[in-house]
């Protein structure tokens, strides 16, 4: 069974800054599932027995090779999809502002992104991941405490 697919899935999100006004995004590469070539944050399921702050500082590990100090939990959003590779799918995203130093951070999973960039909140990298939009403008406000 598959989470998000079989039944609801849970991911941490992390929207990484580098404490000056800057985001840091990756780019998915073409052996992501979907959505490649598109800015994405990162993120990724919550494992069995981890707690919300565990699995999020796992994730950045795994993904950017670096600590974190999370600031903020984010209000809890449910990411509907309903034409994801043709199914329904059905997550509870748990998103977190975390703060990083950035001459820490690398690209540790090449296979699933191409290149990382810091980019200021108005000034957004093209074409972003459909669910980065929205996220953005659910938390836009707790996003500009940080960033701006």
């Amino acid at each position: 069974m598959k989470p998000g697919t079989d039944y609801i899935g849970v991911t941490v999100s992390f929207f990484c800054h580098d404490g000056k006004g800057n985001l840091l995004l990756h780019k998915r590469s073409q052996n992501c599932r979907d959505e490649r070539g598109t800015w994405d944050i990162g993120g990724g399921k919550l494992e069995f027995g981890e707690t919300i702050e565990e699995g999020t500082r796992r994730e950045i590990r795994e993904e950017y090779g670096c600590d974190a100090e999370i600031q903020r939990q984010l209000p809890l959003m449910n990411v509907l999809r309903t034409n994801h590779d043709g199914k329904e799918t059905h997550w509870i995203w748990i998103g977190h502002i975390v703060l990083v130093d950035p001459n820490q951070v690398v690209i540790n999973e090449p296979e699933s992104m191409d290149e990382i960039g810091w980019f200021r909140l108005h000034e957004l990298p093209s074409p972003l991941h459909s669910n980065l939009e929205p996220e953005i403008q659910e938390n836009y406000e707790h996003l500009r405490k940080y960033l701006e």
